[in-house]
């Protein structure tokens, strides 16, 4: 049975034969993400479809913003999505890992964004699958990920990023060893009565006091919370 294209208020996600569909993860991650007067140029590690970058896209008036992706799948979805957007001149998307990109691109961006892959392999997975490679952190690890925003993130700008909630402190700690620091951190939970779940962070070169927050999504199932709905309402059709 073919997936039907997901339809957000200002562009549509093809995302038939991407690894990972779309997900509440990215959309938080795009509609928080840190932009500001002078975000001119974006790099989203890890663009899967491109939602992220298309909200961004929605979100901005940067005149560049870049997308990486290494599955062949999701890169075709990816390069379609964006072509078909309205802001399809301001929009391109590398086929290539994180790791080449790094080795092979000499750029700055004002932010970058990632909603990286994040478990840990274990022996009897194979990475061979493009689900599997898009959730395991064996295709790219945290420290390459952080050592690459490193390179590309202008000396004021903005890493925007979601990881799981348990990877916090190790991802942090990673983070301080590349001279990065949170400014801000908002704590994901899927009700009020349970753990959170992930973590939104905003890391730049300024070590500044953190600014904690949480989210709650949802009071009951379907009923979505009013902080929820006012961080994505310019995004989802029905809100």
């Amino acid at each position: 049975m073919s997936e039907k294209p997901f339809r957000f208020k200002e562009f549509t996600i093809h995302h038939q034969h991407a690894a990972m569909k779309v997900g509440t993860d990215a959309v938080l991650l795009g509609a928080w993400a840190k932009i500001n007067d002078n975000t001119k140029s974006i790099l989203d590690v890890g663009s899967g479809t491109g939602i992220i970058a298309l909200q961004l896209a929605q979100r901005s008036y940067a005149e560049q913003i870049d997308g990486i992706e290494l599955d062949d799948s999701a890169f075709e979805e990816c390069v379609h999505n964006f072509e078909e957007s309205p802001w399809s001149d301001r929009l391109f998307c590398y086929h290539a890992s994180f790791q080449e990109f790094t080795e092979e691109v000499d750029e700055t961006y004002d932010l970058i964004v990632s909603n990286p892959p994040y478990f840990k392999k274990q022996n009897n997975l194979n990475l061979d699958l493009s689900r599997e490679k898009a959730r395991f952190q064996d295709a790219l690890t945290f420290e390459e990920l952080i050592f690459g925003v490193k390179k590309f993130l202008s000396q004021k700008g903005n890493f925007s990023v979601i990881i799981p909630a348990q990877a916090e402190n190790e991802f942090l700690k990673i983070a301080e060893k590349y001279q990065l620091y949170p400014s801000d951190i908002l704590n994901i939970k899927g009700r009020k009565e349970t753990e959170i779940k992930r973590s939104l962070i905003n890391l730049t070169f300024t070590k500044t006091e953190t600014l904690i927050s949480e989210l709650v999504i949802e009071n009951a199932r379907h009923d979505y919370t009013e902080e929820y709905i006012n961080l994505v309402k310019d995004f989802y059709l029905k809100m």
